[in-house]
C-alpha cells in the first residue's frame, strides 16, 4: 500500500468517526461534493434523512432546497461510501 493510499484510508476513517459522532449526538453531518453547485451541500440527519441545502446570505445558517427521497438518500450514501 502506497503512502498516498495509507493517508486516504486514515482520512476516510476519520471522516466516518466524525460522522458517527455527530449523528449520535443528534446533529447533522455535512456531505460536501464538488458535483454540486457552489455553496450547496447535503446535510444528513440522525433520522437518516438527507436534505440538499445552500448557505444563507448571513453565512451562519442554511436554506433547505430539497429533502431527498429514501432512494435518493441511499444513492448519496453509496456514492460517498457512507454505508
Amino acid at each position: 500500500m502506497s503512502d498516498l493510499e495509507i493517508l486516504e484510508k486514515i482520512g476516510s476513517e476519520a471522516v466516518m468517526r466524525l460522522r458517527a459522532k455527530k449523528l449520535a449526538a443528534g446533529k447533522p453531518f455535512m456531505i460536501n461534493s464538488n458535483k454540486l453547485p457552489r455553496k450547496q451541500s447535503y446535510l444528513e440527519y440522525p433520522d437518516r434523512s438527507i436534505k440538499l441545502v445552500t448557505v444563507a446570505h448571513d453565512s451562519h445558517s442554511f436554506i433547505i432546497l430539497k429533502e431527498l427521497s429514501r432512494s435518493q438518500a441511499h444513492a448519496v450514501r453509496q456514492k460517498y461510501n457512507l454505508i
